[in-house]
């Protein structure tokens, strides 16, 4: 049997297996100065790996002034693309070209798990606090316990993370009510804040983007005892975008949290990621994953042009 005949027995008229997307994404960007830089060392974070939930068909980076590069993965499994620069320039452009192929959540359509699909446990499978707190969870997940200064919590916000943890029956209740306690409580405003902005920042302010409300969810889940990581990567808009047409799409965080397995939830849009999110990188908090990071001997850079164009190709 064919692999389309195996996958095909496994559809019905009444519950067929979800699309798979092919995503184009051209992340470009642009730093201008206003006089000449003679050095710079710089790491982009701007590709995709090929995980489970997507596959990686081709990439491609293009930079200018262009003087070699080196790729390794970092530390928490990011693609990372290593350049200096050692010739006089005035600006700096970085553009990643990816082709990915993106698949619906695990386990969330009749048939995946006999169809070979890595099917994500169900509920009545996630640990206790109890079991949680015997997981050795201190040693394993060090640094996704550890508050960092973007998603420390004041006394305010640990008495409210008591308060859920207290109310909720297992971690897994827990990391849906955070969500959905700060998907309610900070209102998503394009520019209302900076990657520097902390996550008590933002709580004060009410306000911020898809950064802000991952490290607030981050820090209330850690200081529960739950160990929780921030995605980074890119969000298509989804909805009824046709299929061949370039849109503007965003970088875009969620977060994954572990109760036995991990599992991931984007409190921006109140929804578990899917076909149309694709994973760049994983960290502690955004300052492990930036697009783009370095150091350079010159004068402050006057222009900053980031775009991000993804378009569905099927």
């Amino acid at each position: 049997m064919d692999t389309v005949d195996s996958l095909a027995q496994y559809q019905t008229q009444s519950a067929p297996m979800p699309e798979i997307w092919r995503l184009l994404i051209v992340h470009r960007t642009v730093l201008t100065y206003p006089d000449t830089v003679t050095t710079s060392y710089n790491e982009v974070r701007m590709q995709p790996n090929d995980e489970p939930g997507q596959a990686v068909l081709s990439a491609r980076l293009e930079i200018d002034p262009f003087e070699g590069v080196l790729s390794y993965v970092d530390y928490f499994g990011t693609r990372v693309s290593a350049f200096d620069i050692h010739r006089p320039h005035r600006h700096l452009a970085v553009t990643a070209t990816t082709t990915v192929e993106t698949f619906p959540p695990a386990g969330s359509w009749p048939g995946a798990e006999a169809a070979g699909w890595n099917v994500a446990p169900a509920a009545e499978g996630s640990m206790s606090w109890a079991e949680l707190g015997d997981a050795n969870c201190e040693d394993r997940f060090e640094e996704f316990l550890s508050p960092t200064p973007l998603t420390e919590l004041d006394d305010e916000l640990f008495g409210i993370a008591a308060e859920i943890k207290d109310a909720s029956a297992d971690p897994r209740t827990a990391a849906r009510t955070v969500c959905e306690w700060v998907h309610r409580t900070l209102a998503y405003e394009a520019g209302a804040t900076g990657v520097h902005t902390s996550a008590v920042e933002a709580y004060l302010a009410r306000r911020g983007v898809c950064q802000d409300l991952s490290h607030l969810a981050i820090g209330m889940l850690r200081s529960m005892g739950v160990p929780t990581r921030y995605v980074s990567g890119y969000l298509h808009p989804g909805g009824t975008v046709e299929i061949g047409k370039a849109v503007v799409g965003e970088s875009h965080a969620w977060i994954e949290w572990f109760d036995g397995s991990w599992n991931r939830f984007d409190p921006t849009n109140l929804t578990a990621p899917g076909q149309a999110h694709v994973v760049v990188g994983r960290g502690r908090d955004y300052r492990d994953v930036p697009p783009v990071k370095g150091v350079y001997a010159g004068p402050e850079a006057t222009g900053n042009e980031v775009t991000v164009r993804i378009t569905r190709l099927r």
